[in-house]
């Protein structure tokens, strides 16, 4: 039985449900391998998705500090940051310290990390290969935000680690130090069954224009509130359980329910931040997007220009959404706009036979 710990970065959930299409697809592929889930934020949630899955274990560890957003924003906040950011710099030995014991006494064979620096340090001591499998990297991602020599030690982190896969949208360098794959899309599988059943629930009809509007962990629910989008005539629109909007044409995701890909394959439009995990999960449903901008993230612009270089998306500022309402021109021109874009396939089973091929031969 070979193993894998895999790391997850503790920022958000797209990281999380990312890795739950990879480990899946691992698992099926393979008998004899177990994961051992190095996590914080999402355990629950990735628990959840993995119920059942006996070759999984769950160690609950801060991985990295993502990022730090100003209150009731999606912007973040540079200076809580940059103090966050040295606080984590001060743990940063004993944190491979204790990576390098753990993998040892655990007798790991591959570590992956998406996309946590410390793991690849620690990987490299002793001596087993690492993969790092992202759109991105915290030393690119911090980069504007968080002084150059204070990145070094991400910058040296990642530069140790065996192999890199970029996923679609990545601008990061060949980190890999055996070698880079690029590799597009993956998301976690959709039941038909399932999306025909929330169909039914949503859109019994079929006569109305579904909206899965996927904003609000960060957004002040008064202005969620206010905002003119939901008088969208013939429209009916999926929000996360969070997202206390109280109209008849608004329809929460149970906050129980953890494989929201179903919701977004029902939906006929997809606004969002362009974090790649939702992004990812539309793409691979064929569901056209409407991305919020975020000029300060740098991954985002690297995602939104991927996106619209294939004709994936469109964007808008906040601004232009508080004033925003969907109507027959919008979806017609919509209907257009979407016969021209690029239909990308899901490319999980392709990154999952290379996974196991680094495990077995490397």
């Amino acid at each position: 039985m070979k193993t894998i710990a895999y790391y997850i970065s503790d920022y958000g959930f797209g990281h999380a449900a990312r890795s739950v299409a990879l480990i899946r697809q691992l698992l099926k592929r393979k008998k004899d391998v177990r994961v051992i889930i190095c996590h914080s934020f999402a355990l629950h949630f990735l628990r959840e998705s993995l119920k059942g899955e006996n070759r999984v274990a769950f160690r609950t560890i801060e991985t990295d500090i993502g990022y730090v957003l100003r209150k009731d924003s999606i912007e973040p906040d540079v200076e809580k940051l940059n103090v966050e950011y040295e606080k984590y710099l001060t743990k940063w030995p004993l944190l491979i310290e204790r990576e390098q014991n753990f993998l040892q006494t655990n007798r790991v064979d591959l570590v992956i990390s998406d996309i946590s620096s410390f793991p690849f340090e620690a990987a490299c001591a002793i001596g087993i290969p690492s993969l790092g499998i992202s759109n991105f990297t915290w030393h690119t991602a911090y980069q504007g935000l968080i002084a150059d020599r204070l990145l070094e030690p991400l910058k040296e982190a990642y530069e140790k680690m065996t192999y890199f896969f970029s996923l679609a949208g990545s601008k990061e360098p060949d980190w890999g130090m055996k070698g880079t794959m690029q590799f597009g899309f993956f998301a976690r599988s959709v039941d038909s069954n399932e999306v025909n059943r929330i169909r039914k629930l949503i859109n019994p009809t079929g006569e109305k224009f579904v909206v899965f509007f996927g904003l609000g962990m960060k957004i002040d629910i008064e202005r969620l509130e206010r905002l003119p989008i939901w008088d969208s005539p013939d429209c009916v629109f999926i929000v996360s359980s969070n997202v206390q909007v109280q109209r008849p044409n608004v329809f929460s995701i149970p906050k129980d329910y953890v494989e929201s890909q179903h919701y977004i394959a029902v939906a006929d439009l997809v606004i969002s931040k362009p974090g790649w995990g939702i992004v990812s999960e539309s793409v691979c449903a064929h569901k056209p997007l409407l991305i919020l901008e975020r000029q300060t993230m740098k991954e985002d612009q690297h995602t939104i220009s991927f996106l619209k270089k294939h004709h994936l998306c469109k964007t808008m500022t906040w601004n232009e959404l508080a004033w925003f309402v969907i109507n027959k021109q919008f979806t017609d021109e919509w209907e257009i706009e979407a016969r021209n874009s690029h239909r990308f396939d899901d490319q999980k089973d392709i990154i999952s036979k290379n996974v196991l091929h680094i495990l077995e031969y490397f």
